[in-house]
This record gives C-alpha cells, structure tokens and sequence, in this order.
C-alpha cells in the first residue's frame, strides 16, 4: 500500500514538472513583455505592456532624439500604454551594423538611422546615396512618400526589416579647414565617409581619398588630422561640435541624408494588427514633427556655427556641374548593383517633376 502511494506521488511530481516547462516555452514566443504591479484601495491589478527598444544613433540634445520621444508619446498613448517604447540613443546598443542586426535577430524592436547604413544588407536602398539623384527637396519628398518609398521598403521584408518611414535630415554639406572651390579642391584630400559603397565612390570619382570611420569616431578624426575633411547635414555638423575643428562648410546641395525607421518583421508580425497600425502610424506622425523640427533647427544652427567663427562657401553653378559631370560614372558603376530600372525611375520622376 506504502509502495504504490509513492508511486503515485512520484508520478504527479513528474506531471507538474512537464506543466511548468510547457508553459514556460508557450510564454517564450510572445512579444518582449514588461509586467507592471499597481495597488489601488488595497486591490492588485496586473497588466503587461509590450517593449518596444528604439535605438538611433543621435546625442539626447538633437532634433531626432526630441523626435524619437514624441514616438514614444504617441505610440503610447495610441496603444493605451500596452506599448511601453525605451529609448537607447548615441549607439548605447552598437554601431548602426549591431543595430540593424539587431531588428533582424528580434532584439531590438526599432532603429532609426542613415538609409546608406544598410548598403551591406540591401543595395537597393543606396540608391537614395546617388549624389545629386533629387533636383529638389519636395521631389525628394514626394518620391519617398510615394511608390517608389514603398517598393524601397516592401524589399527589406525579405531581410526581416519591416519600414515604417522614410526621413531626412537635409543637404549634406563639406567641412574641411578650407573652402572646397570646386573638384580640384578635393584631389588628394583624406574625405570621412560612412561605410556607405556609392558615396565612398562619389568622392573616388571627384579625386578624394574616402575613408569610412564610424560616427562617433569622426570628431576626433578631424581634431587628429586623420582625415581632412567631412559631409554632414547642418543639424550633425552642430551637435557633434565638427565645427570646433573645422573652419569651413561649402555648400553644393549635392545629396540629401535620407533616414529609415525600420522595426524588426519578427517582432512586428508577433504583434495584433491594431498594434501594427498603431506603430506605422506612429512612425509616420513622428515624421511629419521630424520635418518641422529638421527646418527650424537647420536655419539655427547655421547662424551658430557661423557666430563661432565657422566660414561658408557656395559653390558656383559651373562647380557644381562640373561635379555632376564626375559623378556619372558612379551610376553606371552601381546599376547592376542598385537596379537599373530603379534609377532610371528615379532620374525619370525627378526630371518629371521639375517641369
């Protein structure tokens, strides 16, 4: 009798062991998950919010870290709070490669960064590093937000990156301790660039000597002389203090720095649908705050960095088209490479739209 009673215990010990692996490994294919205990009149009440880690690479005291909390504020507040977005920015998660990964492995939820960052994972986007491939910025605009934005996104699927908007953060512009009159300024300067093929070429073909150091690395690059020179947007020039080490910006207007917020497909496909469009929408409200908040700091900025001491020079029409001349080559170089129907298209709508 003794015996056949243990026996039956044995084996309801062994039942709740298989149980609780069961529903340990049910729990693991769900969404990252927070739980939040609140006691109210003596009462508990458990909710569970959903992580969402956005990642970017910007300083806290930039337009896109500003921006990237106003994502938070309305995705939380259009999910009720079943969303609970934790922002990492300056690279606290790695460089912008770890990042992408990242989404692509599930853990991180979302990043936020240059479109040329994903030359290594997705050619076709770095047709948006072409240099001078949009005649204006509301053509810029209009190509992003519309089909060809779509076909650009829709081919990250493949990868396991879900596009939730494109951005910008305006012209790039030079920076070097001289004013850069045109491409015989460039021959034999040492140019930082991102580890980004097209643009890497571009400068190849003007008679520069690119070289790809990582972001955060560039300022010292330039107080170092390890490089002589920089392309950046306004916004980037001012708050990583470039001009502190360099006396001149020229400006050609020659390509914008397209931006990408892109989730993890893993993590976006485990959502309900309301939550998708929650943060699609999200995405694309932050974008439209984005450009408000690009311009207003943009025209600041200038007037600071030049108060400084920072210097500007234009370029002449007859520069800037002696750049276009040098820069064909590039676009036959990477035709098989992006896709030449896809640059045809675009040549084709910005030369449309500028009739």
């Amino acid at each position: 009798m003794f015996r056949f009673s243990r026996k039956i215990i044995v084996l309801f010990m062994v039942f709740i062991l298989v149980l609780g692996i069961v529903s340990g490994c049910n729990r693991g294919n769900s969404p990252t998950i927070s739980n939040e205990n609140t006691s109210n009149g003596g009462t508990e009440n458990n909710s569970e919010k959903i992580v969402l880690k956005f990642a970017h690479d910007y300083t806290t005291n930039s337009p896109y870290h500003e921006a990237a909390l106003k994502y938070k504020e309305i995705l939380e507040e259009k999910t009720n709070g079943r969303i609970e977005v934790q922002i990492y920015p300056a690279q606290q998660l790695g460089s912008a490669r770890e990042m992408i990964e990242g989404m692509q492995m599930g853990t991180i939820e979302m990043v936020w960064t240059p479109t040329a960052k994903y030359a290594g994972f997705d050619q076709k986007l770095t047709v948006l590093d072409l240099p001078f491939i949009f005649p204006s910025e509301d053509i810029m605009w209009e190509a992003l937000e519309g089909e060809i934005g779509q076909e650009l996104m829709a081919g990250l699927e493949t990868i396991g990156i879900k596009g939730i908007s494109f951005n910008a953060e305006g012209y790039k512009h030079f920076t070097a301790d001289k004013p850069i009159k045109g491409p015989d300024f460039f021959k034999g300067m040492k140019i930082r660039t991102m580890e980004a093929p097209v643009i890497m070429a571009q400068f190849k073909a003007w008679g520069a000597n690119p070289v790809p150091i990582d972001f955060a690395e560039v300022y010292n690059a330039l107080q170092q002389k390890v490089v002589d020179g920089q392309e950046n947007p306004i916004i980037s020039n001012h708050d990583m203090k470039f001009y502190e080490v360099q006396d001149w910006i020229t400006v050609a207007d020659h390509a914008y720095l397209t931006y990408f917020l892109a989730a993890s497909n893993k993590w976006f496909e485990s959502l309900p649908k309301d939550l998708q469009d929650a943060v699609v929408e999200a995405g694309i409200e932050m974008r439209e705050i984005h450009k408000v908040m690009t311009n207003e700091a943009n025209e600041g900025y200038m007037k600071n960095m030049m108060n400084a001491g920072t210097q500007v020079y234009y370029m002449t029409p007859e520069e800037i088209e002696t750049l276009k001349e040098l820069s064909k080559p590039v676009y036959v170089e990477f035709r098989d490479k992006i896709g030449g129907e896809l640059i045809d298209k675009l040549i084709k709508f910005g030369e449309e739209r500028s009739k």
